[in-house]
């Protein structure tokens, strides 16, 4: 039972990468945007959290550096496909690729810093419940956090002005441009509140999740972000649930390997995006569900003039 224990609680700290990121990606696509650069975008902003703990000692900082970052690349993919209306496909491509290049550059003199050792979070009283202390009451506040946020996006979309001004932006930017709004600043600024999710994403996996600093350490899971989009149908709580199920599949790798399992690593290393790909063709299996719940024009442009 402690074993199972300790089991969930590795799924809740990995889901939580996918779930902070892919909310992120989420806020893009409800107003229009379809980001693929989310890999390139939480590879340097790992960086940027990493190296700012390095220098300054505080995770804090480290997460608001990785949050700017992505904020700031999103920026950049921002403007070329809203004002300079390139493709979003390619641009986001483009953007990943830039992402692990430039991170792998800038980031070789970090590959063997070491951050400062950082205390071990509990809950008072609840931490020592046996079995539910370990596996709920002993993260890091960002797990925590993560819950908090999706209630937070929750609220926003479904029952605020502003939240509805962007889920119309996604459904028919043309209506939302003829009452008034001004559809290109909004998808805009959706696309670096997505970035910077991204980014605080990233910083968490290279200062809290795995406190170190290699090549590629995000390791796909940005591409998994963006299938959770999907598979969530764009809800929120969908895409923490789905978060939390996809950060089992990963650690039940490393769960089955330390209890003596005879299976080849390979196998359980292609675990996470095997079960990616059996969900997507799960899902497009009924594609009017799909159809229902998706924003009518994800990845389409927008010409104000037209």
């Amino acid at each position: 039972m402690e074993s199972i224990a300790l089991l969930f609680a590795a799924s809740l700290n990995a889901g939580t990468v996918l779930a902070i990121a892919s909310l992120g990606l989420l806020i893009n696509e409800k107003a229009g945007i379809v980001n693929l650069g989310a890999e390139g975008m939480m590879l340097c902003a790992a960086l940027a959290g990493f190296a700012t703990v390095v220098h300054t000692g505080s995770t804090a900082l480290g997460f608001a550096a990785g949050m700017v970052a992505g904020a700031l690349l999103a920026a950049i993919f921002g403007g070329l496909v809203i004002w300079l209306n390139t493709n979003q496909y390619a641009t986001g491509l483009a953007l990943s690729l830039f992402g692990a290049g430039f991170s792998a550059f800038a980031g070789s003199r970090y590959v063997q810093e070491k951050l400062p050792e950082q205390s071990q979070f509990a809950i008072p009283f609840l931490s020592d419940i046996p079995l539910l202390g370990s596996a709920l009451f002993r993260h890091h506040p960002m797990v925590y956090a993560c819950v908090a946020l999706v209630f937070a996006l929750i609220w926003f979309l479904y029952r605020t002005r502003s939240g509805l001004v962007l889920r119309s932006v996604g459904e028919s930017p043309e209506s939302a441009h003829a009452l008034g709004y001004p559809v290109r600043r909004i998808r805009l600024m959706a696309v670096m509140a997505g970035g910077a999710l991204c980014g605080l994403a990233g910083a968490y996996v290279s200062t809290v999740y795995t406190p170190l600093w290699v090549e590629g350490m995000i390791a796909g899971k940005g591409w998994i972000a963006l299938a959770l989009t999907t598979f969530a149908t764009w809800r929120p709580a969908r895409v923490l649930l789905g978060a939390y199920l996809f950060g089992g599949v990963t650690m039940l790798q490393f769960h089955l390997q330390g209890i003596g399992v005879n299976v080849p690593s390979q196998f359980l290393t292609m675990m996470p995006y095997l079960a990616t790909i059996v969900v997507l063709v799960l899902i497009s299996r009924n594609p009017t569900w799909i159809r229902i719940n998706m924003p009518t024009s994800i990845g389409k442009p927008f010409y104000p003039g037209a």
